[in-house]
């Protein structure tokens, strides 16, 4: 079970007052765990980039040789404060990526210890200010993605699960998660059977899944429409990442309060918590290696799309 993670994190994260040591602070009891914490500043304010390292008994981090797996809250801040008060919907995929942790740290310290490193990042911003978007209001953030990417795209990193709420658009009505399909390099590759088979396992209902663009694809800032920054991961790495986003049936802003639902994110942080699993354990796949060859030999490279483009006066 993942919940009493979730409520834990989610308890620490509602203040004013939160920061990147309060989140470290959860892991004191876990000495195995590594918590790291750095604040940094942005045009509109600062927010504290926090990154945990669960070793695995045969993990890249000691000299081992099983798959680094990680996992990424992906947000804008989890609070908006001071025109809004509380926790806001946006908050929901930094407190799936903690309680994650937690739920393996506490797996580790009961010696359930996974067979490779896992690594979740994060950022920590009680007062992160709002930005104007269709059809509802998003979450702004007091840096720019390419600064997130920096700090939460880790290098040995193998293979990535963003997490992030997905609520403000019209294209997914189901409340409670769905999986995007891999992306890999400036391509948009078929659904992982593999984490479809763990979804079913972990909600006990059939799969869900939500569509992605081109644009979606993309970095920010290039003009054009992204449904939300759920696949900005993807832009800074050449390591398959998958979208989980913790959905709503109505369109919900990102900015709006009394939004968050506990036992969705818990089943986020229950499906990460099995992928990682079995990712590090070299049992799940999010692509097909061959399959993937022969698309590049067939069609080349597609980062172009992992960067900003031509230049629009060509």
């Amino acid at each position: 079970m993942s919940l009493k993670q979730t409520m834990t994190v989610y308890e620490t994260m509602d203040s004013a007052y939160v920061n990147g040591e309060a989140i470290k602070k959860l892991f004191h009891d876990y000495p195995e765990v590594t918590v790291t914490t750095q604040t940094v500043n942005g045009e509109e304010g600062s927010t504290d980039f926090v990154k945990i390292l669960v070793p695995g008994k045969n993990g890249k981090s000691s000299g081992g040789s099983a798959p680094t797996f990680g996992i990424i809250g992906r947000l804008g801040g989890i609070g908006a404060r001071p025109s809004r008060i509380g926790l806001v919907s946006d908050a929901d995929g930094a407190i799936a990526a903690v309680a994650s942790a937690l739920k393996l740290a506490q797996m580790q310290l009961n010696g359930d210890v996974l067979a490779g490193d896992v690594i979740i990042s994060t950022h920590i911003c009680p007062d992160a200010p709002t930005q104007p978007h269709e059809p509802v209001d998003f979450m702004g953030s007091p840096v720019d993605i390419l600064t997130m990417n920096e700090y939460e795209v880790i290098p040995e990193m193998e293979a990535i699960l963003s997490i992030d709420t997905t609520k403000g658009n019209r294209i997914i009505n189901h409340k409670g998660i769905a999986i995007s399909p891999t992306v890999k390099e400036g391509y948009i590759l078929r659904i992982s059977e593999d984490l479809l088979r763990i979804m079913e396992m972990t909600t006990g209902k059939l799969p869900v899944t939500f569509p992605i663009t081109l644009q979606d694809i993309t970095p920010y800032g290039n003009d054009l429409f992204h449904v939300n920054s759920i696949l900005q991961p993807s832009v800074a790495t050449n390591a398959p990442v998958v979208g989980v986003a913790i959905t709503a049936e109505s369109a919900v802003p990102g900015c709006g309060t009394g939004a968050s639902h506990e036992t969705d994110i818990a089943l986020a942080v229950k499906f990460a918590v099995e992928v990682a699993k079995e990712f590090t354990n070299g049992v799940t796949q999010f692509y097909d290696e061959a399959e993937f060859a022969h698309i590049l030999s067939r069609y080349g490279s597609m980062k172009i799309f992992q960067t900003m483009g031509l230049d629009s006066g060509k």
